[in-house]
């Protein structure tokens, strides 16, 4: 059947001529299905969905999840909003909101958002939806907890680490995290911003430096808490000393999902 978009009062296009009950039968068909907040960046969102494929024990396409993703690229900037004015949070966290709905009322049953820094806004967000939302700092938390890890470093947007979004959350772990320097962390950024946001592989140079420096303070592992970082990290080989947040988020996601995991083994 043919369709035609309008735009509707909300700014969202809606289909005309569209079948609701046919729509609603597919809903009520998939007992789970995962919304993806997307778009923060657009290739972050694109790693995350290959991470959820490569790391779901399917052998045919109907073992895999049912996934909806919203890959909306005009959520503001969250370093920016963070280290704003409260107007700025409160935008941040109206888009969020307004994605989350609009992924609930489409009928996802748990809700995954491959952007490290957003999780500043998620509890707001939480609290005005009925389906979870997968919170990737705290499962990674819970992870470096579960296998003995005690000095983690941190290696995230300025936004993630001055609102200690991963140290809060490590410390109530009993760990005792880390962040790179003043210096190391301006090539974190410049790694995130200049490289991978602007579409190219990032630079080799800037990630050793950051790594020597977390090495010096004596950390025993890294997070990898940027989702640029992960996208960094498919195209450059990082030792097991890294935690992929994202890694850990799709594992979780998969497990919400009542999906069997493969498991990924390093290099």
């Amino acid at each position: 059947m043919m369709r035609r978009y309008e735009q509707g009062s909300s700014h969202r296009l809606k289909a005309v001529g569209f079948r609701p009950n046919y729509a609603e039968g597919i809903f009520m068909k998939l007992k789970d299905r995962l919304g993806v907040i997307g778009g923060m960046g657009p290739q972050a969102t694109n790693t995350f969905y290959q991470y959820i494929i490569d790391r779901t024990n399917a052998h045919c396409d109907q073992e895999h999840l049912s996934v909806l993703i919203f890959s909306d690229s005009t959520i503001p900037d969250r370093t920016t909003a963070i280290l704003g004015s409260e107007a700025q949070k409160k935008t941040v966290i109206q888009h969020l909101l307004t994605d989350a709905k609009l992924l609930e009322q489409a009928g996802c049953t748990v809700l995954a958002v491959p952007c490290n820094t957003s999780h500043y806004f998620l509890d707001e967000v939480q609290k005005e939806i009925s389906i979870p939302i997968l919170h990737m700092i705290r499962e990674t938390a819970l992870l470096l907890s579960q296998h003995g890890k005690r000095r983690p470093g941190i290696l995230a947007t300025d936004g993630t680490i001055q609102s200690a979004l991963y140290q809060k959350e490590f410390s109530a772990l009993g760990m005792e995290p880390c962040i790179p320097s003043d210096l190391a962390q301006k090539q974190v950024m410049s790694l995130i911003y200049d490289d991978i946001k602007a579409g190219k592989s990032g630079d080799p140079e800037k990630f050793a430096f950051v790594h020597h420096n977390l090495e010096q303070q004596g950390c025993d592992c890294a997070v990898l808490a940027c989702t640029e970082l992960s996208v960094f990290s498919t195209e450059h080989h990082l030792p097991p000393f890294y935690v992929d947040a994202m890694a850990v988020l799709a594992e979780r996601a998969v497990q919400a999902c009542h999906r069997p995991l493969r498991h990924i083994f390093s290099k």
